[in-house]
This record gives C-alpha cells, sequence and structure tokens, in this order.
C-alpha cells in the first residue's frame, strides 16, 4: 500500500514531465511461453518510458511480458524527454525503461566521441553506466535506432546505391543529384551533415540543402523533392514509403542499440524481470522496430496494442 501511494504520489510530480499514467494495461494478458513466475508475484513494477512512438511501443512490451510473468505493472510511460526519463529511474520513481547506449555515452556519461562498433559501445555504457551510476543495462539488442540517409527504392536501383560512400560518389560524379532534406539542427551539427561531409569528403556546400522539419523529410524524400533525406533507422515511414537506408559504412553516426535499464538495486532484488525479457531482447531488431513503428505512427494503431500483438505472434504471451 505504500508502494502504491508512492507511485501515485510520483505521477503527481512527473506529470509536469509529461507523464501518464493509467496504472493497468487496457486488456487482460495471456500467458504464453512467459509463464507465471512465482518470485514476481505482487511485485510492484513502474515501467517507464520517452515520449515519443517507438519508446512507448518498448514500454508497453515490458508491461506486458511482465504481467504475463504475474507482476504487478505500473504504466507510467511517455515521459517528457530523456533526461526526464533517466531522473525518474536514478530516483525510483520508476524502476525500469528502455533506453539507447548513444544516449546513455553521451549525454548520461558525458563522453564527446562515440565507439563506432555497435557491441563495444554498448559493452562501454554497460560497464560505465553501472560503475558509474548504479545503472544496470540488460542483454545487448539488435534494435539501433541512429541516423542514416534514405532514398527511395527506384532512386537507389537507378544510381546503384547501398552505402553512403555510393551515395557520396555519385554526387561527386554528378552534383546536380546532391540535393539533401535535413532538419534544421542537423545542417549545422558537428555530428550532423558537416561531420558526415568531412568523414565521407565532400563539400557540404557543393550541394542543395532543403530544410523540413524531421516528421516531414520522410513525404518530402518520397515525393522526390530531394533524393537523400536524414532518417532515423527504425522509424516506420521508412516502410511505409519504401524507403532505402544507405549503410553508413564508415560508422560516422553514434550506434543506439536499445535496451532495458534498471537500478542495481532493483535488479539484484528481482533477477527475475531480466530473464524475463533476454528472449524478447534477442528476437528485436531494425526491420521488426520499422514495422511496429508504422503500425502506431501509419496505421494510427494503439502502441499498447500493438504491442501485446507482437508478442502474441511471437508466442511470449497468448491473446484472449
Amino acid at each position: 500500500m505504500k508502494r502504491l501511494a508512492a507511485l501515485l504520489a510520483t505521477a503527481g510530480l512527473l506529470a509536469g514531465c509529461g507523464l501518464e499514467s493509467s496504472y493497468t494495461l487496457p486488456f487482460s494478458v495471456v500467458a504464453g511461453s512467459i509463464k507465471p513466475v512465482p518470485a514476481l508475484s505482487g511485485v510492484a513494477v513502474a515501467v517507464g518510458s520517452k515520449d515519443f512512438t517507438e519508446s512507448h511501443i518498448f514500454g508497453y512490451i515490458s508491461e506486458v511480458a511482465l504481467t504475463a510473468a504475474g507482476a504487478d505493472v505500473r504504466d507510467m510511460t511517455n515521459i517528457q524527454g530523456s533526461n526526464s526519463a533517466r531522473q525518474a529511474l536514478l530516483t525510483g520513481d520508476i524502476d525500469l525503461s528502455w533506453d539507447y547506449t548513444g544516449t546513455g555515452w553521451i549525454s548520461y556519461l558525458g563522453n564527446t566521441s562515440p565507439i563506432p562498433d555497435e557491441r563495444a559501445q554498448y559493452e562501454a555504457v554497460r560497464k560505465a553506466d553501472l560503475d558509474q551510476n548504479g545503472v544496470v543495462w540488460l542483454d545487448y539488442s539488435a534494435v539501433n535506432n541512429t541516423y542514416a540517409f534514405a532514398v527511395t527504392k527506384q532512386f537507389a536501383e537507378a544510381n546503384k546505391l547501398r552505402t553512403t560512400s555510393d551515395m557520396v560518389n555519385l554526387i561527386k560524379q554528378d552534383p546536380g543529384k546532391g540535393i539533401f532534406c535535413l532538419e534544421t539542427e542537423f545542417v549545422s551539427r558537428q555530428d550532423g551533415f558537416p561531420g558526415v561531409a568531412k568523414t565521407y569528403g565532400f563539400d557540404p556546400g557543393s550541394v542543395q540543402v532543403k530544410v523540413f522539419g524531421t516528421g516531414t523529410i520522410y513525404t518530402a524524400t518520397s515525393n522526390g523533392n530531394c533524393n537523400f533525406g536524414e532518417v532515423f533507422t527504425t522509424d516506420g515511414r521508412i516502410l511505409a514509403l519504401n524507403l532505402v537506408v544507405l549503410e553508413d559504412d564508415k560508422r560516422f553516426f553514434p550506434q543506439y542499440n536499445a535496451t532495458v535499464t534498471l537500478r542495481k538495486d532493483f535488479n539484484e532484488a528481482h533477477p527475475q524481470v531480466a530473464e524475463v525479457m533476454a528472449p524478447i531482447l534477442g528476437k528485436l531488431d531494425n526491420d521488426t522496430m520499422r514495422k511496429l513503428n508504422a503500425e502506431v505512427d501509419v496505421d494510427g494503431r494503439d502502441p499498447a496494442v500493438v504491442a501485446r500483438d507482437w508478442l502474441a505472434r511471437e508466442g511470449f504471451v497468448g491473446k484472449d
């Protein structure tokens, strides 16, 4: 009862950070390969998320899975901003949230130079965050929501584009094709377009840049307003608009692999949470997340239902 009262008070405090909590899922959860875990029966687990689609889906994946295992899950998703969500975890206002290795390495741990290799970046964050802040990062997942350039499938095939190096070779041969749709901040940030140009060896002043809001870049690229659009690699609109993501073959962009984070004390008290989540982490990748994100952003489905349905398709839970 004291824990519930604390959670209610927390919801009020975090409402200013954008948290909206229903405290229960909008459906019942049926066990599948995830069976009730006696040690988690009735254990209160407050699950948080950041305030964008993919994070919502991650949060609900955790909520559905842990509900199937018998935990008493509290829905505390939709916290505005990475720093607010992180602070909620550190202070114990939430017990579990998903985060990204690039965010951990740069924003939380204060490093300026990302590590190019995905697994090496994950291992560095996992060790440093545990040592410095008592935060546990669960198993590595193949979901890597980083920056990239995307083109239409037709343009990729016509110009034999597969990598960012292919893109640069094309615009050097034919500068007229160097038409980019970029968001305002990306145009000038050193870890954005200027850094890309330096790493891949082209003059950013030799190409045409059109500035768009992040959400409209996908449509603008699909409609031919530009040949190259700045995208996030797991965005569902990539799939919906039949765009092709160019490989960052020189590994310029920071790696943003996603996994579950929780405090050391909570992990030690309830190691079964990591056991429940481990097989789920092993099933997730960029293609999966693009599809799930598209179900929400393109098809307009409830992210909680999207999460439950994916877990059901994979056999982790059943459906009524």
